[in-house]
């Protein structure tokens, strides 16, 4: 059952990984005084060397001698400060020039559902510059990795799931995809009913403010990514006054329901596939896929699809390469413009009847290594998504919409329609329609949207600044490709993002950074700086 997060890629790693692979055969918060009476009292942190990853944070190796890790406890609900906890693992590297030190920078790199102990070591080189300033920190949210984590069904069971058929074409096609479902949810309330009620965002964000105190930091410094921009919107919202310097990359619309989210996604990943069409048809002959145009290459990949729903072929260890797990993949591959070789390269070897490469991008995103381990990626993000939304679909609405989905997404759509029964019937009820990140009196907070990104379509980040308030969201612009904008290496936008949390200047609103043809972004009018913030 193919689902797409909401997430950031580390391009080479993952390349790396996946020939190798390939090779192979009510969230519970409170809002009143005892919460934040309770957010008072978070303790010192104390830090120490840091174990290897755990399967549910997606494995790994130990991280070099430059990251220490910690745990702070909080409380598992807000609104009984008092009573059980849970522990939040967090992880840093200090900062390279400790007399210039700013504070701590505490980065989410989106899902939801993502580990933040795995993910910074691995993206750190990215984020090297801020490093001369600030302790680089991240951590693994509530219900995510070795925060209390959300456990479901266990790996055999998971195979299974993401095998099933997610587009059902007869009655009972439906049943089996309903039950599917039902057997999911019933699983993760097994295990970890204690924890669902209050994985939501707001309950992460009040975690952030206690993280911010255990760092000794006034004011929380923070670089959201995808679904870390909805988190860091609702912190804003929560605790305005505590705002430091903030960037948000790859916006989350904060103004959308789930359907339109997903409606939006659709667009979104059908745009960039259009994008790497035009991309291949550009090379002319070094293409390897067949299609003298961009549609007849969109085409192909449909037509794919449909001998996959029938006749799946070989994938990797056993498994085969079903229409799910295809169109998985290629999402996979759309998240970033340095896996476009790789998504050419497994559609190519598809159409010979070689589906290794296209299941290696679909276990990435799943969170399946090598090995057959699943992180709790998967878990975690239904867990939060249904914890913060309170849509409830029926099949009937459902199978309304699907015709707005095929039409947004011939290749995308259909899985995205039928994904909007992940929350129906889930144990807990939703906490919003839509989060609220006003945020009046903050500090500025530096929103990027990317033209070219599938997953968090450029439209989000208007809709946030509009919805941070006035004087707080300071929009900029990267036309560019895949997801996110700072990760790109565009050189426009690091030093427009640099220069903000590194010096506090502030970029001049609708900034433009312009992804040049070759190696050289250039920028377009409007990145002098025009305002000074302080952390």
């Amino acid at each position: 059952m193919p689902r797409i997060v909401l997430r950031t890629v580390t391009a080479t790693a993952l390349t790396a990984a996946l020939l190798t692979t390939a090779a192979c055969s009510d969230d519970g918060g409170g809002s009143g005084r005892s919460a934040e009476s309770a957010a008072r009292d978070a303790k010192p942190l104390k830090w120490g060397e840091c174990p290897a990853p755990t399967a549910l944070e997606g494995g790994g190796q130990v991280p070099g001698k430059d990251w220490q890790c910690a745990t702070l406890d909080v409380p598992l609900d807000y609104a009984d400060p008092e009573g059980e906890t849970i522990p939040i693992a967090l992880i840093r590297a200090k900062a390279r020039d400790p007399k210039k030190r700013l504070g701590s920078l505490v980065f989410n790199f989106g899902g939801p559902g993502g580990s933040g102990i795995t993910t910074l070591p691995g993206a750190a080189k990215e984020y090297e510059a801020l490093r001369a300033r600030y302790d680089l920190v991240s951590f693994d949210p509530r219900g995510v990795g070795r925060s209390a984590p959300v456990r479901c069904e266990d790996d055999r069971q998971l195979d299974a799931y993401y095998a099933q058929d997610s587009t059902p074409a007869t009655p009972e096609q439906e049943k089996a995809f309903l039950d599917g479902i039902r057997t999911y949810q019933k699983a993760c309330e097994k295990n970890s009913g204690n924890v669902l009620p209050y994985v939501g965002t707001e309950n992460a964000a009040r975690d952030l403010d206690r993280i911010r105190q255990a760092l000794g930091d006034e004011k929380l410094n923070y670089f959201g990514i995808s679904y870390g921009t909805e988190l860091g919107g609702v912190y804003a919202h929560l605790f305005p006054e505590r705002v430091g310097r903030a960037v948000f990359d790859a916006v989350v619309d904060p103004t959308k329901t789930s359907e339109e989210g997903s409606l939006g996604q659709a667009k979104g990943f059908q745009l960039a596939l259009g994008n790497f069409a035009q991309d291949c048809v550009d090379r002319g002959d070094a293409c390897r896929l067949q299609g003298s145009t961009a549609k007849e290459i969109e085409e192909n990949v449909i037509k794919l699809q449909k001998r996959l729903a029938t006749h799946p072929i070989e994938g990797i260890g056993g498994r085969m390469l079903t229409e799910g797990s295809a169109t998985n993949g290629i999402a996979q591959a759309l998240y970033s413009k340095e896996l476009w070789p790789l998504l050419e390269q497994g559609l190519d070897e598809a159409e010979g009847g070689q589906g290794q490469l296209l299941m290696a991008l679909s276990d990435a995103l799943n969170g399946r290594d090598q090995q057959g381990r699943y992180s709790n990626i998967g878990a975690a993000n239904t867990a939060i998504n249904c914890a913060d939304s309170k849509d409830r679909y029926t099949l009937e609405q459902t199978k309304a919409k699907l015709p707005e989905f095929r039409e947004a997404s011939p290749v995308f759509g259909e899985f995205l329609g039928w994904a909007m029964l992940g929350c129906t019937g889930w144990p807990v009820p939703g906490a919003w329609e839509t989060p609220d990140v006003s945020a009046p009196g903050a500090a500025p907070i530096v929103v990027i949207g990317n033209t070219g990104d599938p997953a968090t379509p450029y439209e989000g980040a208007r809709k946030m600044v509009e919805r941070l308030g006035k004087g707080v969201g300071v929009e900029l612009t990267y036309e560019g490709e895949g997801h996110g904008a700072y990760n790109s290496g565009d050189p426009c936008v690091q030093e427009a993002v640099n220069r903000y949390l590194l010096d506090g200047k502030v970029p001049a609103a609708q900034t433009v950074c312009k992804a040049a043809p070759a190696t050289t972004p250039t920028a377009t009018a409007g990145t002098t700086p025009t305002a000074t913030a302080t952390p």
